[in-house]
């Protein structure tokens, strides 16, 4: 390893250990190994950074993000909740329940794990509370619905991979259906298994006439993900437009279907939306950089030259990412671990033969796993935000729900089917 590569990492460990954010950490690691190297003169690192950042495909991004905060603020989730609950909430710990499912249909709104578990454990915390249930069991199953939310499309880290990769965005998309799915029907099993257990009652059974009005409601949500698919799929929009389309529909839902929404009211939905979008470009550029920098000192061709000589057939590849991701989940953000890591991995994974749908998928659900696992679970701070529940409370309660997650992710890795028979399927 040259100097140049040795203060690039180095600067990147210190700056994280410290506390910088992943972003500045990885423009300031790039800075100060350009600096040491000094053959390349500083201005190229606007130009890179913008560069990064001037993408028609990202565009996607940013407008995926604004149609979730337009259809959580607009009352779906309250809608999906009440429509989960109608048709769930009779069984024995119904409201456990009630939360994986309500997740898993907002997934399919809002690409984000943390939105997700934001929007659906704002409405359901407290009524689980309220309703008996231990605070720490009802903090964790909000974290985990929240990481339903990058696997179930449209799913922003599904966008970046796409991008870095080449893969098709819709068949990414498509991939993570049926685990997404399963992953939500396990998770409610092993919920319900826990709550009977512990003893937590179930509500009135619905009647047919409620459930059909909470389904009217919630159907105007429902149908997003079915316009946004079918869309891409059938050929009619490219998935950059098919956010722009979420975002017009979103609007329409809220404003004239909904109404929970004024034109009073867009404005600071703009803005929440253009700063958690500024954070994610600001990442994607910074990460861009880091890359580059990292090209230009043969560190990716290192490793995987090291990792061919670790893993060198598939099998014993997929075992070693799965854990590579597992430790970087724990300690970055999604689409960081993707930034850096998968522009590594993935020629590695093409070499091998392993299909990069596939291996996208493989990426996203463990990065989700990534989500509630300490130090720096994502949705578990944000369950925690919502619950005023610790970390540690949290991360005790979770760890069934955490084992299971690991079984599907062996599960997906070793038996591509599940996540390649639906886009091959409606390919033809």
């Amino acid at each position: 390893m040259s100097a140049v590569a040795f203060v690039l990492l180095a600067l990147l460990v210190v700056f994280t250990a410290l506390g910088i954010p992943i972003a500045f950490s990885l423009a300031l690691a790039s800075l100060g190994a350009l600096i040491a190297q000094g053959a390349v003169p500083l201005v190229v690192v606007p130009q890179r950074l913008f560069t990064a950042a001037d993408s028609f495909a990202l565009l996607a991004v940013p407008f995926f993000i604004l149609a979730g905060e337009i259809m959580q603020q607009g009352g779906i989730s309250r809608r999906l909740v009440a429509f989960a609950n109608d048709l769930l909430g009779w069984i024995s710990g119904g409201l456990a329940l009630v939360s994986i499912a309500a997740s898993a249909f907002f997934a399919a709104i809002s690409g984000s794990g943390a939105a997700t578990t934001a929007a659906i454990g704002g409405v359901m915390y407290p009524e689980m509370k309220k309703r008996g249930y231990a605070p720490d069991f009802a903090a964790a199953i909000q974290a985990l619905g929240g990481t339903l939310g990058i696997v179930i499309p449209p799913s922003i880290p599904f966008v970046v991979y796409g991008i870095i990769t080449g893969a098709s965005v819709g068949a990414l998309f498509l991939s993570g259906v049926i685990p997404g799915v399963l992953g939500a029907l396990a998770y409610m099993f092993l919920a319900y298994a826990l709550s009977r257990r512990a003893g937590y009652h179930s509500g009135e059974r619905a009647g047919f006439g409620r459930l059909w009005r909470s389904f009217r409601e919630a159907f105007w949500g429902l149908l997003m993900p079915l316009i946004i698919l079918g869309g891409i799929y059938g050929g009619v929009f490219t998935p950059t437009e098919a956010a722009v389309v979420a975002v017009v529909y979103a609007l329409a839902v809220a404003l004239l279907i909904y109404r929970e929404i004024g034109l009073q009211d867009l404005r600071g939905i703009f803005v929440s939306a253009g700063l958690t979008s500024a954070m994610v470009m600001l990442l994607i550029a910074t990460a861009a950089l880091f890359g580059w920098v990292m090209t230009r000192e043969n560190i990716p061709q290192q490793l995987a030259r090291a990792i061919i000589g670790i893993a060198g057939t598939p099998l014993a590849f997929l075992l070693l990412v799965n854990v590579i991701y597992f430790i970087a989940g724990m300690l970055l953000d999604t689409v960081a671990v993707i930034l850096l890591l998968v522009p590594i991995l993935y020629p590695i994974a093409a070499q091998l033969g392993i299909d990069p749908v596939h291996f996208g998928l493989v990426t996203v659900f463990n990065l989700g796993i990534g989500q509630i696992t300490p130090p720096f679970g994502v949705c578990l701070f944000v369950s925690s935000g919502i619950s005023g529940i610790s970390l540690e409370k949290i991360t005790r309660a979770i760890w069934p729900f955490f084992v299971l997650a690991a079984a599907l992710i062996i599960l997906y890795t070793y038996v591509p089917a599940l996540s390649l028979w639906l886009p091959a399927f409606l390919k033809g």
